[in-house]
């Protein structure tokens, strides 16, 4: 089965339709927990980071943490969501040995955030809008460690009652890659807004999958949830995979059961976890030990204007400003220091080309070097300065590579490799005409078939001139006085 631009799959029975909805937990940037004083801080000891309210013990009572609610109101503001300004606590109801309580604390009919949406930027340029049904805030489980002995698992509480933004998408989602930029664009405000760090390896973000598949233009199918995915790659996989197995199934004959599955890595496909249970199977209630969440309009008026400039609105101030195609803005504002690094480049400078320096070859050479940009050896100062070496005709934009390349791997800045290396460009007419009356004399035959006809040597020529010049002659230079010689 392929997959048409059209996100349509090919079955046996013809075309299917994936329909993709995606619940996105993105841990809360806080020093503390969502309902105790306990610290959050990534790879601690089992067990160091645990209080009394965490662990369950009888009569602690839940305290709301202020920062993890301004938080989940600056997500919500950011995903141009409506912000509700009475929210209520429940109890979610399950028995798991990671959950001290029998309980998790979440909200579910009167979240804190309603409908919203995210302007996704899509692999081919275009872009597509993906409506949010809602945000709550929960707390996190512990976690359950099954390899550390062959009878027994262990606990780690440390990440019992870690604050949660779990963000619900309306399942307008149609392609694997769909659902990665989504994720993708999602992380991007998050980081912006420093709600969430984002980073997927470390657990701080993780995504549940829901997929069905139908025939277009059909009522949505029965959906399977696959669970906890911290990466973009193992969820476009999952995705994929999950699509093929239920088009399969139904195909047969059979019908999909809806249940929650897991995704399996090593074997590039999921497996079924447990039935999936309905609202009505977690007894949900108000939480009897915290009151409504109630704020003002001047409260969250105020975290509006605190907002700082978020993606799409830096994405339009770049093509605006710098003149950038909607595909070079999109790469260059997904991070927050990436966009400042270009800015400082481009200050100044030909925008465009400091966008093509930027993408191609830094992004590039940093790609290959395995390096975040925060590494990279060649800052925005150094990056600039070749920019200039170029604008000004000290170097050719071939020479530039070369320089770039080893500026990369020295350190160095640019002027300072080419005058080391003897480098610059050479604009001199005189030794223009030197090197062009060397190759004319050298290819008399040549010249004598490009006078009575043959135009397309041209190119043989100033090939030739800029080989003898070790590629330092300015090409414009060349090809003018190029044509002026051989026109004779």
């Amino acid at each position: 089965m392929s997959e048409a631009k059209s996100n349509l799959i090919q079955g046996a029975t013809g075309e299917w339709e994936i329909v993709i909805g995606l619940e996105v937990h993105a841990q809360v940037t806080s020093r503390s927990k969502l309902f105790s004083g306990a610290a959050t801080a990534f790879g601690a000891e089992p067990n160091t980071q645990v209080s009394l309210v965490d662990s369950a013990m009888p009569g602690m009572l839940p305290v709301i943490n202020e920062e993890c609610v301004r938080q989940a109101v600056r997500t919500g503001l950011g995903l141009k969501a409506k912000i509700n300004r009475f929210s209520v606590f429940d109890r979610k109801n399950y028995f798991y040995a990671d959950l001290p309580q029998g309980y998790q604390i979440s909200q579910y009919k009167q979240p804190i955030v309603g409908e919203g949406e995210i302007e996704v930027d899509l692999p081919d340029g275009s872009s597509k809008t993906v409506g949010i049904e809602r945000l709550h805030l929960e707390q996190d489980a512990g976690k359950s460690i099954h390899d550390q002995s062959p009878s027994q698992s262990f606990i780690d509480l440390n990440r019992s009652g870690v604050a949660l933004m779990e963000i619900v998408s309306r399942p307008d989602i149609r392609s694997a890659a769909e659902a990665a930029a989504y994720v993708k664009k999602l992380r991007s405000i998050l980081r912006y807004l420093g709600s969430c760090d984002g980073n997927m390896q470390e657990g701080s973000m993780r995504a549940d999958v829901n997929v069905s598949v139908r025939k277009p233009g059909e009522e949505f199918g029965t959906r399977c949830e696959i669970k906890n995915l911290n990466s973009i790659r193992f969820m476009q996989q999952a995705i994929e995979y999950e699509a093929r197995r239920q088009i399969e199934i139904i195909e047969d004959g059979g019908e999909i059961d809806q249940e929650t599955r897991l995704y399996d890595p090593n074997k590039g496909e999921t497996r079924s976890m447990r039935s999936k249970e309905e609202a009505h199977d977690y007894r949900y209630f108000p939480d009897p030990d915290l009151l409504p969440l109630e704020f003002s309009e001047a409260f969250v008026e105020a975290e509006k204007a605190a907002l700082p400039e978020l993606p799409d609105a830096k994405k339009a101030r770049f093509m605006a400003d710098w003149g950038l195609s909607p595909y070079d803005a999109a790469i260059l504002v997904e991070e927050q220091a990436t966009a400042a690094f270009y800015e400082k480049v481009a200050e100044g400078r030909d925008a465009k080309m400091a966008a093509n320096w930027m993408i191609t070859e830094l992004f590039g050479n940093l790609n290959k070097a395995g390096l975040e940009l925060s590494e990279s050896p060649v800052d925005e100062a150094k990056l600039g300065g070749l920019i200039d070496l170029i604008a000004d005709n000290t170097i050719s934009g071939r020479i530039a590579k070369d320089v770039f390349a080893e500026m990369f791997e020295s350190g160095k800045d640019a002027a300072t490799i080419v005058e080391e290396k003897g480098l610059k460009q050479v604009t001199d007419t005189g030794a223009i005409e030197e090197l062009i009356d060397s190759v004319m004399a050298a290819q008399a035959d040549k010249v004598a078939e490009y006078r009575s006809g043959k135009d397309k040597l041209f190119g043989f020529f100033v090939g030739q001139v800029m080989k003898q010049s070790q590629g330092k002659a300015n090409p414009a230079m060349v090809n003018e006085l190029l044509k002026t010689k051989l026109a004779g």
